[in-house]
């Protein structure tokens, strides 16, 4: 009976081993395939910003961002903007999709890539009259894609009044954001809320935005105004790290 509960214990033993062989050997694949794919959108980002020229002597009343909007759809008829984000890596073009899945795990050539891109909510319209424009990425370990978003959370970025300015291009149009609202909160959709059925209702949103902010940016905003919403994965993504800017005239 003894020797019997010894195998026992032994092949339990074995079996626990193995699960956690298996484990680690998963862990480890999962480490090294996501290292392979951001490295990939790193590469793609590059070749993507040969087409992206920024000109520092321009007036105000010019664009800023010369776009090769021709070239880029060319390579994805998907991409509808290029957003930059002082004081973060945030310097990217955005794709807009038939949903809000496919480009979390695609990149910008439509390959399968766990990393994804950065995209666009695809309720947005970008006719003008979009009343929160809500852009996602993922957080990563490297820094890229919105990796760096949580940098809007720390007191040394929100000091610096020149990180509170958001670039949003487009075809058609160069837009300004200003910052109003930074923090990180559970999962939740209201948030990314892209459609209003008044003015009320907006109105009461956006307010609700200012006081979740962790500090005060002395920005006013009402639902006259257009906003931005920048939104990722924080910590172990049991919460998110938000952005909110509200369109500007330059």
């Amino acid at each position: 009976m003894a020797k019997r509960r010894l195998k026992t214990g032994n092949i339990i033993a074995f079996i626990i081993l193995l699960i956690c062989l298996i484990s680690i050997i998963f862990s480890v694949y999962k480490i090294i395939e996501w290292k392979i794919n951001v490295d990939k959108n790193n590469e793609i980002q590059e070749d993507l910003k040969e087409h992206i020229d920024i000109n520092n002597t321009v007036d105000k009343k010019e664009r800023k961002y010369n776009i090769d909007w021709k070239s880029l759809k060319e390579k994805n008829s998907d991409i509808v903007a290029y957003l930059k984000v002082n004081g973060t890596n945030i310097d990217y073009v955005v794709v807009k999709g038939n949903d809000n899945s496919y480009y979390l795990n695609h990149n910008i050539y439509k390959e399968y890539n766990i990393a994804g891109s950065i995209f666009m909510d695809y309720h947005n319209k970008l006719d003008g009259k979009d009343r929160n424009i809500v852009i996602y990425g993922h957080n990563t370990s490297d820094g890229s894609m919105f990796g760096t978003l949580k940098n809007t959370l720390n007191k040394d970025w929100y000091e610096n009044e020149e990180n509170r300015e958001i670039v949003l291009a487009t075809e058609d149009e160069e837009y300004y954001y200003q910052v109003f609202s930074t923090y990180s909160v559970k999962p939740n959709n209201y948030y990314i809320n892209t459609q209003f059925d008044n003015d009320k209702e907006f109105d009461s949103f956006i307010k609700d935005l200012k006081v979740k902010s962790i500090y005060n940016y002395n920005v006013e905003v009402s639902k006259e105004d257009k906003i931005l919403t920048l939104s990722s994965c924080y910590g172990n993504s049991s919460r998110r790290v938000v952005l909110h800017a509200k369109l500007i005239k330059r």
